[in-house]
């Protein structure tokens, strides 16, 4: 079932896997350990929030921070999936806009290494950038620079792009761009894709709520949403919130920290615990949840199986700093995948 490829690393056989095309910011992660909340409270950035900032605000944010001692990753949310993705063995392509820099060459190269097929608008803007700042707690809040991200139009999406995938994943942090958002779902739902959405924070939600209640409705068939986020879209808790996009969409997750994850199966409520896990840092932990439960629909697995995947691979990323799982981690993560395949209910 699994084979030994490049870099001493386990993928999943691809033969009958589906593709998946993920779309969103290009940025890189910034990532800054924090001692304590003080300095969130100074920047003013609401713990837990995502942020847009302009370039004097990151000026800001790299003064604030200049002592600490920071990593770097390839970043976006959407990119984050579609690296777990290829780390599973699907076959993935990437659409972003980066800038012609040290930090696009970064990113772009990460792609490659990974498997990833590269679809990139090259900007003479500079890359964006994610600080993520992750509290001692592992809550991580972000103050993004979105910078060449921004250049992504609707004019660079053509038909042939979505040829060949069998998924579009789509970010909810490009939600603000309601034109490349239509176009990216209307062309894949010519293409024959099913659309999958995470809608990636609570205020965007709040400030898009009406584009995107529409947007679920009318093309999103897999949608993800946190406790807040859900909430922000509904006005319900997680029971009802789920309920409720269970209508619009085909199939609908929660996510709900540490209590795990909500899905609904043939109208039956099924709660996915979270595993055991000493928490490092919490970013990626949405976006590795989404690639365990697309792999697990790309398998015909039920939804419980997906779920614990999900479950499984956000639970081993939050042990590390960063958003995504270092090579090392992926053999034992597969292991226990397939240990859950085995295992029908």
């Amino acid at each position: 079932m699994y084979t030994r490829l490049r870099n001493n690393f386990y993928f999943c056989q691809k033969s009958c896997l589906m593709k998946v095309l993920g779309m969103g910011n290009a940025l890189v992660d910034v990532i800054v350990p924090l001692a304590s909340d003080t300095l969130l409270a100074e920047l003013g950035l609401p713990k837990g929030s995502m942020q847009l900032l302009d370039v004097d605000r990151l000026e800001q944010i790299q003064q604030a921070t200049a002592m600490i001692k920071v990593e770097l990753a390839s970043g976006g949310s959407a990119a984050n999936t579609v690296h777990g993705l290829a780390a599973l063995g699907l076959e993935t392509g990437f659409v972003g806009s980066l800038g012609r820099d040290e930090f696009g060459e970064f990113f772009t190269n990460d792609l490659r290494e990974k498997g990833i097929k590269p679809i990139i608008n090259y900007s003479e803007a500079p890359t964006g950038r994610a600080t993520a700042f992750v509290s001692p707690d592992s809550e991580r809040t972000f103050g993004t620079f979105l910078g060449a991200a921004m250049e992504l139009s609707a004019d660079h999406l053509t038909a042939d792009l979505f040829t060949g995938y069998d998924f579009l994943y789509i970010e909810g942090y490009l939600v603000q761009n309601h034109q490349l958002i239509e176009k990216a779902v209307q062309e894949a739902k010519k293409a024959g894709l099913k659309v999958a959405l995470d809608l990636a924070s609570y205020n965007v939600v709040e400030e898009n709520r009406e584009f995107l209640e529409r947007l679920l409705k009318e093309y999103v068939d897999l949608v993800f949403a946190n406790e807040d986020e859900s909430r922000a879209i509904s006005g319900m808790e997680p029971e009802g919130a789920l309920r409720l996009l269970s209508e619009w969409c085909e199939d609908a997750v929660v996510k709900i920290g540490k209590e795990g994850s909500l899905i609904l199966s043939e109208g039956e409520l099924i709660a996915i615990d979270s595993i055991a896990a000493k928490a490092v840092d919490t970013s990626g932990a949405g976006d590795l949840y989404a690639a365990g439960y697309l792999f697990g629909k790309s398998k015909g697995l039920p939804k419980y199986q997906c779920g614990q995947i999900g479950s499984l691979i956000s639970g081993k990323v939050i042990e590390f700093m960063g958003p995504k799982l270092p090579l090392s981690a992926w053999p034992d993560v597969l292991a226990k995948i397939k240990q859950i395949e085995l295992h029908v209910q």
